[in-house]
């Protein structure tokens, strides 16, 4: 059994310097990084934490906020904040300050504004290259006067301060340039350096005529490997957990291909076989080996859908090859006498998709996501064998999916659909799980739903959306309808400001609240069965809460009870949802075993999308518009098609580089 004692964790937010807190008032987080150091650029409008304050961190070392190399317990991050100093020893008050994202240079830049009477100035921060853990701090002063001004400008970390003095005539401007630096695991080196040239982007990889969309993916797409060490390393939510998870991960692994970035995905997914699988297939989960009654069987077939979205999208089948057998056995992990249940033909244990557990009233049934995933996994891990040879044992997994999916969908006693749609849980006599009782001595704090003396209510819960927008079952379909009807419980539990939790508030093991990356999993869904105003509300949603700015958002949104809860922490999975809603779902790029699909659908609101991807040995450039005058889709592109419709486009593999231009009717 879990020990609840797992889940307990001592770091005090009222203990010590203000910017020990994660969550602070409106903070947006933005992220630098290269594998090799990594950086967060913080700001605090409202005065809870240093206004805006440097975080530098190893990315192999998962620490908590307070634990960040330059963190001091007296002052914070308030030494890297710059300070300005008149030539008579008066300080400058720096005011009105201003941060984000410049994505026209060919790296991410932080840009920072702040005003005074006597200056303006404007910070650069950015990694200016992969192979050494650099990241670079560009400070511009203009003096605003008619006077010559002579100011001394001074930072530093813990134990260094670093000053410089500058002379800017009337209406002109200077430049110095800062270099922080990791050469050892946990030493910072900070100097002035000379300025480096931070060249404008040729263009842009992907332009996206509607602000938020463009803001929300590049921001993703630039965060999500500037968290993740050279060798796979990732908190599964920074700051937070400090521990690793199979299935956080493996989505991690799909945002990197998603977005291009197939090295280091590649890096990710041989680390997550390798280490984070038994040569039985028996997966991790916070950094942890389970017993049978509690492993999560959901993690195998993510693990496996990422490794063939990775050889889809870029041909390498070298990770199959060299860990075959060890596929085989994450493929059939689930099929082991501890999971099956002989009456259904399907799997059973004492734990849900979220990680609540026996004590927290979990008793032995079928989980709908544990048995989904095996299906998408058996699928997935068949195409990989036909790609290497393995054609006998590919049939063999193909027809086994078959029959589970038949038995999760049409099952007389233990299928896992009812009226409502997808439902999340049957006991082992095949009667819906509709709630849970905790132990007496579950752990839980007091204050949480799930401590209460109430109904602990299990559906809906977000997790059934996963079937809609993974294709397991047709968005059109009556059951697919039925579920994102009934999802529409979970908006606004006992909230005001939006967002779903990721189940029914009632049997909340943590504080309730909204949650960003289970709401985008239903934005997902959604987009595929064409309800474009909810896809629009989950995403003017997240526009809204603290985080938007930069697009870091936090796992969940609530009053943690911290501790023995952990403090909020940023999770990169929300990253690679918002890839996976804008590359899969809206530029609809999917390729597939024998040929590419293409099937654009832009929200209202979005006119025009052009950009370019690597796409195995070439590059898929696309030209999307809108035109009020169509009624349907057309296509052309530059090589063969094998299908084309009102939707879609099939294309086939060439070899060369690949152009689609579609015009698509106003929505």
């Amino acid at each position: 059994m879990i020990d609840v004692e797992e889940h307990i964790y001592n770091d005090d937010p009222k203990k010590g310097h203000p910017d020990v807190r994660t969550y602070l008032k409106d903070v947006d987080y933005f992220f630098l990084g290269n594998g090799l150091i990594s950086a967060a650029v913080q700001h605090s409008p409202h005065g809870e934490g240093t206004p805006v304050a440097m975080l530098i961190m190893n990315p192999e070392e998962l620490k908590p906020k307070r634990e960040v190399l330059n963190f001091d317990e007296k002052c914070g991050f308030e030494d890297s904040s710059v300070r300005l100093t008149c030539e008579n020893g008066t300080e400058i008050d720096l005011r009105d300050s201003s941060v984000q994202w410049d994505f026209n240079f060919f790296v991410p830049v932080v840009e920072v504004k702040q005003l005074s009477e006597l200056v303006e100035i404007r910070q650069r921060f950015y990694c200016p290259v992969n192979t050494a853990p650099v990241i670079l701090r560009d400070i511009r002063l203009k003096n605003l006067t008619d006077d010559l001004l002579m100011i001394n400008i001074s930072t530093g970390i813990p134990g260094k301060t670093v000053s410089r003095e500058v002379i800017i005539l009337s209406e002109s401007e200077t430049t110095v340039c800062l270099r922080y630096s990791l050469p050892s695991d946990s030493e910072i080196k900070l100097c002035f350096s000379a300025l480096f040239p931070i060249f404008p982007a040729k263009k842009s990889a992907i332009s996206i005529d509607e602000e938020l969309l463009n803001r929300f993916f590049n921001a993703s797409r630039a965060q999500l490997p500037a968290v993740i060490s050279e060798n796979g390393v990732v908190d599964a939510s920074i700051w937070q957990y400090c521990r690793e998870w199979l299935r956080d991960h493996s989505f991690m692994a799909v945002g990197l291909v998603l977005s291009g970035q197939h090295q280091k995905a590649k890096v990710l997914l041989e680390r997550l076989i390798r280490d984070f699988v038994s040569d039985m297939g028996d997966p991790i989960d916070s950094s942890e080996v389970r017993e049978a009654d509690e492993a999560e069987l959901d993690q195998n077939g993510t693990l496996l859908y990422a490794l063939k979205t990775y050889v889809m999208w870029t041909g390498d089948i070298d990770l199959v090859k060299k860990y075959w057998e060890k596929l085989v056995a994450i493929a059939e992990f689930p099929f082991g006498d501890a999971f099956r249940h002989d009456e259904s033909g399907l799997f059973c244990n004492s734990r849900d998709y979220w990680e609540r557990h026996s004590t927290f009233g979990i008793t032995p049934g079928i989980e709908l996501m544990y048995q989904v995933y095996p299906v998408i996994g058996l699928n997935c891990v068949a195409t990989l064998g036909r790609l290497t040879g393995h054609v006998e044992k590919a049939v063999l997994w193909d027809q086994e999916a078959d029959r589970l999916r038949e038995r999760i969908l049409h099952h007389p006693k233990f299928g896992l659909v009812d009226k409502r749609g997808f439902i999340k849980r049957r006991d082992k006599t095949g009667e819906i799980q509709e709630s849970i009782t905790p132990f007496e001595n579950s752990g839980l704090p007091d204050g949480v739903p799930l401590a209460a003396n109430i109904t602990h209510y299990l559906n809906p819960d977000t997790s059934a959306a996963m079937p809609i927008a993974f294709g397991f079952v047709p968005a059109d379909s009556t059951v697919a309808k039925a579920t994102l009807e009934n999802m529409e419980i979970l908006w606004n539990q006992g909230w005001e400001e939006g967002g779903y939790g990721r189940y029914h508030a009632s049997s909340e093991a943590d504080s309730a609240g909204s949650w960003p990356f289970p709401s985008l999993i239903v934005a997902r869904a959604a987009m595929e069965a064409g309800d474009y105003d909810k896809v629009w509300r989950i995403l003017r949603w997240l526009d809204t809460m603290p985080g938007s700015r930069s697009g870091s958002w936090f796992e969940t949104y609530c009053d943690r009870i911290s501790p023995p809860y952990a403090q909020l922490g940023i999770t990169p999975w929300t990253w690679a949802e918002i890839i996976m809603l804008f590359v899969h779902h809206i530029l609809g790029i999917q390729p597939e075993e024998d040929y590419i699909r293409i099937r654009p659908r832009l929200l209202p609101g979005m006119n025009k999308v052009t950009g370019s991807l690597p796409l195995r040995d070439s590059i898929i450039t696309f030209e999307y518009q809108v035109n009020p005058d169509r009624t349907s889709t057309e296509f052309s592109t530059n090589v063969q098609n094998i299908v084309s419709n009102t939707d879609e486009v099939r294309i086939l593999y060439s070899g060369e580089d690949v152009y689609i231009k579609a015009f698509l009717p106003k929505i």
